[in-house]
């Protein structure tokens, strides 16, 4: 036998099965729902972040799963776009299937219904009428159909009558237009997503940039990562400090970036912002002169937020603005090692952006990347218990009635019954210190101190990954609004004869108020108590540096003491002996402070609460800036502040496409839903005996209020003809 015999038929039973396949409406819902929870997945995964933020978040084998299935770029998804694919070709054969039926059926008047099948419909009723003259009859029930806006169809025989009544024919439209409307916006979809850039990654030979470019000028980067002005479909973003230009932008995605070039060039002369009095930013406009590339023609222009300005079908947006390297003014203080001094601060001057290399006072060489710069910083000045920091005296939830607390606690999820104070704390700057080895840390201080539980405080930040929140420590200010005191408080406690001259002066002073003339042993046990005392929390003692370099710290603080206590004394004893040991070391800390005030030509403090309060918040300082990791802490005193506007350009084809489908999908969905396509067949059966039929797409409560109306107004007809 012929195998060509055989496989011809075989091919077109394939080819049409798989036809019905696609056609089928069943497979166009199965496509969409696939689409819909893929979706949903790249709704609630962070779409395009840089691949080290999902290894961060999920774990690195998690990440290496979801990346190898594109859930970090779902809508750009070779599969994703395979599907959306398919589904515009089965929609379409849909449409194309069952418009030219569905348009046949709109001008049908289905004459051909036997009475059998009208009384096979569910909404029928038989009536009388006398007649003579069938036409007349026919004109009569014509006539009434009419006036509620039925088309209408007579067909009169010598024998009997029908009257055929159709209203509602757009219903069949609105499937037409639902159906062309779905392939409209998939088609616009496919066209303004990443389907071209994709092409030109997979066919044209493009790819993102490697690290090697980086620091590379544009003009130097191959061709293969950049993408032409003449790319049909784009949306990237583009950096432009005030003064400056740009002519290309930048397209993201997990794996990297891809540099777009534009045809034209953005001059961007100046940004401008304003902020409501909480300092939250109100506006941001920027002031820009486009110049085509290829005509050299200049465009003066002002984009603001949601008023993109569109040239040559690229629409630019304010999307957001950035430091466009500000110049920043540094002091930098030792905070380990050798320099470890008030007097061992230097300046340093930079640039956002930019780096530059030091050396720490332990001789370690480092690298200071200034990383961001921010002039207003607007934070919720309120404390834990939802209290401000003004020391108001707080309401309880007792004293605002029932209904006050039924108030805070309903309506808006946004609600909520903790006081929120925001304001501007001021500016701040952001840096990485980077080690000899490629290591770093990143840390953001505030240039102003915060007013926190009602006293002044420096916050320096510091976190280990971008993914981390900033830890900070927390620095009292001194009565100048500065860090001097607490500088030099830091620098004598590492001084071992300011240790031993402040626990000196500690003893004389209770040996003044409790005299031990006559226990000199009591007196010496107090010397060697404080002694012990200060030079745990300072890290001077053997014990202090063998459990630091266990845990990674520096040595000393509350920590030494604490875990002294613990190895020393008895469980039983351990409370009483912290409380003992605590209250030496602030008499120690005290006499310590007021040689540094001394030192730096201040009188001496005075024994009050605000003094006891600054004593004490120095004094946890101190401990909590052994787990501070950098040998140099970097304080704003200047700045210089330079803006920088971040434009999205985008480049949307098939945007119209999508407005059209959905204008079609409003009418469409109107049309199924509003307009209802009804029929009416009205047939005498001879001997005065007729017919009624109705039947109609959707069932209503208006439609079987009107099926009720004809049939008690046809049953009431007795006339003659």
């Amino acid at each position: 036998m012929n195998s060509s015999v055989i496989e011809a038929p075989t091919l077109k039973k394939i080819g049409r099965h798989s036809f019905e396949l696609l056609a089928s409406m069943r497979f166009a819902i199965a496509l969409l729902t696939v689409i819909s929870i893929a979706s949903i997945i790249g709704t609630v995964i962070k779409q395009n972040e840089p691949y080290t933020n999902y290894v961060n978040q999920f774990g690195p084998m998690w990440a290496e799963i979801f990346n190898g299935l594109s859930l970090f770029s779902v809508y750009t998804a070779w599969w994703f776009l395979l599907i959306l694919a398919f589904l515009v070709l089965s929609v379409s054969f849909c449409v194309t299937r069952n418009a030219p039926k569905m348009l046949k059926d709109i001008r049908a008047w289905k004459d051909h219904v036997h009475e059998g099948g009208l009384r096979a419909l569910h909404h029928h009723f038989d009536f009388e009428a006398k007649q003579s003259d069938h036409s007349t009859f026919a004109k009569q029930v014509a006539e009434r159909l009419a006036k509620d806006g039925y088309a209408v169809k007579t067909m009169v025989a010598h024998d009997h009558a029908k009257v055929l009544a159709k209203k509602g024919a757009a219903n069949k439209w609105g499937y037409i237009l639902a159906h062309s409307a779905i392939v409209l916006i998939c088609l616009g979809g496919l066209l303004d997503g990443d389907l071209f850039v994709r092409t030109q990654m997979w066919f044209g030979g493009k790819s993102v940039l490697p690290e090697s470019t980086q620091g590379m000028l544009i003009a130097d980067i191959p061709q293969e990562h950049k993408l032409a002005a003449s790319n049909p479909s784009y949306r990237a973003n583009i950096f432009v400090p005030e003064g400056g230009k740009s002519q290309t932008a930048l397209l993201s995605a997990t794996t990297g970036t891809i540099i777009q070039e534009l045809p034209f060039t953005i001059f961007l002369k100046k940004f401008h912002i304003e902020y409501y009095s909480t300092g939250m930013p109100k506006l941001f406009v920027s002031d820009v002169v486009i110049q085509d590339t290829d005509t050299g023609e200049q465009k003066e222009a002002q984009i603001k937020v949601n008023e993109p300005f569109y040239h040559r079908g690229v629409a630019i947006y304010q999307s957001s603005f950035e430091d466009g390297g500000s110049k920043l003014k540094l002091r930098a203080y030792p905070m380990h090692g050798a320099g470890h001094s008030i007097k061992g601060s230097f300046i340093v001057d930079g640039e956002v952006g930019q780096s530059t290399r030091l050396r720490s006072s332990d001789g370690k060489a480092y690298t200071l990347e200034f990383s961001g710069f921010r002039p207003t910083n607007v934070e919720n000045i309120a404390n834990a218990s939802g209290q401000n920091d003004t020391r108001g005296v707080a309401t309880t939830p007792a004293d605002k009635g029932l209904g006050k607390v039924f108030s805070d606690r309903l309506g808006s999820a946004a609600k909520t019954s903790k006081v929120t104070d925001l304001r501007n704390v001021g500016p701040s700057v952001q840096y990485k210190l980077r080690d000899a080895a490629g290591q770093a840390r990143e840390y953001s201080n505030y240039m102003q101190p915060l007013l926190l539980d009602g006293s002044l405080m420096f916050m320096l930040g510091v976190r280990n990954t971008p993914a981390e929140e900033f830890k900070y420590l927390r620095i009292p200010a001194d009565q100048d609004i500065s860090l001097k005191e607490w500088l030099m408080l830091r620098t004598l406690l590492q001084d071992a004869g300011a240790r031993q001259r402040a626990v000196r002066r500690f003893s004389e002073q209770v040996n003044r108020q409790q005299s031990f003339a006559n226990n000199p042993a009591m007196f010496k046990q107090l010397q060697e108590s404080a002694t012990r005392s200060i030079e745990l929390f300072a890290g001077q003692t053997e014990f202090a540096k063998r459990q630091a370099g266990e845990v990674g710290i520096q040595p000393g603080g509350f920590a030494a003491l604490g875990g002294f206590i613990e190895q020393a004394v008895p469980a039983e004893e351990q409370q009483k002996a912290a409380e003992v040991i605590l209250k030496v070391l602030n008499g120690v800390m005290w006499e310590l402070w007021q040689e540094a005030r001394a030192q730096l030509g201040l009188p001496a403090a005075i024994n009050n609460e605000q003094s006891q309060r600054y004593i004490q918040q120095a004094t946890s300082a101190l401990s909590d800036s052994t787990f501070y990791p950098a040998p140099l802490v970097f304080q704003l005193e200047d700045f210089e502040e330079v803006k920088a506007s971040v434009f999205q350009v985008t480049k949307s084809p098939g945007k119209n496409m999508v407005y059209f489908g959905c204008l079609l999908l409003t009418l469409g969905i109107f049309a199924m839903f509003y307009l209802p396509d009804r029929r009416i067949w009205v047939k005498t059966l001879g001997n005065g005996n007729n017919l009624f039929a109705m039947s109609t797409s959707r069932r209503t409560l208006d439609f079987e209020k009107e099926f009720n109306q004809y049939q008690q107004e046809f049953r009431s007809w007795k006339q003659n003809t």
